[in-house]
């Protein structure tokens, strides 16, 4: 992510208290995701498709012997699929849902993923709806700009497409598993 300069300053009184957030757009919509989740920013990458998955399961990647499943984050907000340009980017983030001990990697294909920006994560308030089909959109807060609503990576994937992107996770949650 060292490509990915702050906005704001870093040091002193004003930066107390913030966090860093990579700024991505999904149409005119502005959101944030945590910089803390984030493991590696990636320019988009030829993806193995995943049979059997929804839509916006982009696929797979392969990341130094080890199958990263892809959320293609404009087609799992139901706005298609991300166009492919310079700004979009493949977000490598630490996704660790309560029910999976260790955390595990998971790529998001983000539009417009080029700005990083510090908020004080108490600016973000609740946004008045509860959405059952899209936990992972957080609270929001209002800078220059307009909205920016935060992206709660662990809340990202239902339990059902869970077990299909990480059945080995499901095996060892449920007590089973492989002899």
């Amino acid at each position: 992510m060292a490509e990915l300069a702050p906005q704001l300053p870093t040091a002193g009184p004003a930066a107390a208290g913030r966090r860093l957030y990579l700024l991505f757009r999904i149409g005119d919509d502005r959101y944030a995701l945590d910089a803390g989740d984030v493991v590696e920013v990636l320019g988009l990458r030829a993806l193995k498709q995943v049979p059997g998955t929804p839509d916006w399961v982009a696929g797979m990647l392969d990341r130094r012997g080890v199958p990263v499943p892809v959320i293609d984050m404009s087609a799992l907000a139901g706005a298609g699929a991300a166009v492919t340009v310079t700004s979009t980017r493949l977000a490598l983030v630490r996704y660790q849902p309560d029910s999976l001990a260790d955390s595990r990697v998971l790529g998001l294909i983000l539009e417009q993923a080029t700005e990083t920006v510090h908020y004080d994560p108490a600016a973000f308030q609740p946004y008045g709806l509860d959405n059952p089909d899209a936990r992972y959109l957080g609270p929001v807060l209002t800078d220059t700009r307009g909205m920016v609503q935060a992206v709660r990576v662990n809340d990202m994937l239902p339990a059902s497409v869970r077990v299909l992107l990480f059945p080995q996770t499901a095996d060892a949650a449920s007590g089973g598993g492989q002899a």
